[in-house]
């Protein structure tokens, strides 16, 4: 009886992560993260790549946290190949919260630079947790091609996975800062403005930065 009761009750979770009111959702995630199941797990890595909602989707993640890594590294190394974007992103973001470094080589140059930047940021912030350390000076060095990417939120990203890898990413972005790219130069130069100063705002760092890299250039072109 209590087995068909428990079958009964990972049925309802099951149905319950697919129900059209996003609030019942997020209290059947709640429920399949604190009573986890391995039953659940398939289920939960899929509704991460198809649900709407973010906050969902976070739900989502906690509720993968709470299970076995040995069962839910797997799945979700799987889904980086997903065609959709949402599943790709969502996959990097929970590996970052699982934080079990065995998923470092499925961290592909691929997702680092891939086209849809919030897979990208996705990416970063999974590479520079699971990065082992006899890889972070390769690490910072792919991370420093993406500089000038994007708009503020894509390079705050980059910049704080950049700064999270402390002294290995120093040469490389020292190099940066002398691009001849003036948007790569400015946003090397906000990053070590940051990374010297964390209490500094990226806005201004970013502002200050272009003035310099504006100045440099404009004395490299009177040289």
């Amino acid at each position: 009886m209590a087995m068909a009761e428990q079958g009964a009750g990972t049925m309802r979770i099951l149905r319950g992560l697919a129900d059209g009111n996003p609030s019942v959702r997020v209290r059947v995630a709640l429920a399949a993260g604190t009573n986890p199941d391995p039953g659940f797990v398939g289920t939960l890595v899929e509704r991460c790549g198809i649900d709407p909602d973010f906050q969902v989707r976070e739900t989502l993640t906690w509720a993968l946290t709470r299970h076995p890594a040995s069962m839910t590294v797997p799945l979700l190394v799987e889904e980086l190949r997903s065609e959709r974007a949402q599943a790709r992103g969502q996959a990097l973001h929970t590996l970052s919260k699982i934080g079990d470094r065995r998923a470092w080589p499925a961290i592909t140059p691929a997702l680092l630079f891939d086209a849809d930047d919030e897979v990208a940021r996705s990416a970063w912030r999974a590479a520079v947790v699971l990065v082992p350390e006899d890889a972070r000076h390769a690490l910072a060095g792919m991370l420093a091609t993406q500089l000038g990417r994007g708009e503020r939120e894509t390079q705050l990203s980059l910049s704080r996975a950049l700064i999270a890898l402390g002294e290995a990413m120093v040469p490389t972005l020292g190099a940066a800062t002398a691009d001849r790219d003036p948007r790569v130069r400015a946003h090397a130069i906000a990053t070590e403005r940051l990374w010297r100063d964390p209490d500094a705002g990226f806005e201004f760092a970013i502002e200050e930065a272009k003035r310099v890299a504006a100045l440099d250039g404009a004395g490299g072109e009177g040289r």
